[in-house]
């Protein structure tokens, strides 16, 4: 029976794969997005880079002769074979595609560096620092301060909201005592000092 499987290709190989699979009459689907650059015509690029799909029966076609095929790095196997998606999933995909038009990536006015609180997902209520935009879709780079590291996490630009809140105010620190090797810090009333 026919069903869906993902495959892996070699970094910017994805058309070769494509070609070469389709050159041997087999079905391939290869979700792609248009990028828009300013002054130039619109590009279409893999929107999963290293990632298509491919639909086929392993009892027609061997796996070896798909695992061979030029620019394929390997089948996405779970437990040593092929791990088969739903129709369900690839028409998902297809579909959200389809309404997704270039430059249609949700607005916002986020500043790399503002401080932006997390107003759903896992993480909802954390403060983080916005990084930039992730291509492509509308997924964005924020840094989290999480148990006690900073983390570089891609979320949703629709799952923030823009904070007054300074990225040095919203992190406590102890207040320095000494200036390194045990020397005390002076106080302006230890210095006789007045205001």
């Amino acid at each position: 029976m026919e069903q869906w499987y993902v495959l892996q290709s070699k970094p910017n190989a994805e058309y070769q794969v494509v070609n070469v699979l389709q050159q041997r009459g087999l079905q391939t689907y290869l979700p792609e997005i248009e990028t828009s650059t300013v002054g130039k015509e619109c590009k279409r690029k893999p929107f999963f880079p290293c990632y298509l799909f491919l639909r086929v029966d392993f009892e027609i076609t061997s796996l070896l002769s798909v695992q061979r095929t030029p620019g394929l790095r390997r089948v996405v196997t779970f437990d040593d074979y092929p791990a088969a998606l739903p129709d369900v999933v690839i028409d998902q995909i297809w579909s959200r595609l389809n309404n997704f038009k270039a430059g249609s990536y949700p607005a916002h006015s986020f500043q790399l560096g503002d401080t932006v609180r997390l107003i759903d997902g896992p993480f909802q209520g954390l403060l983080a620092t916005f990084d930039g935009p992730a291509t492509p879709a509308e997924r964005v780079d924020v840094l989290l301060t999480f148990l006690g590291q900073v983390r570089r996490a891609q979320i949703p630009v629709t799952y923030l909201e823009k904070t007054e809140l300074d990225a040095e105010k919203s992190v406590s620190k102890r207040p320095r005592r000494t200036r390194g090797r045990g020397r005390q810090i002076a106080r302006s009333s230890e210095c006789g000092i007045s205001h």
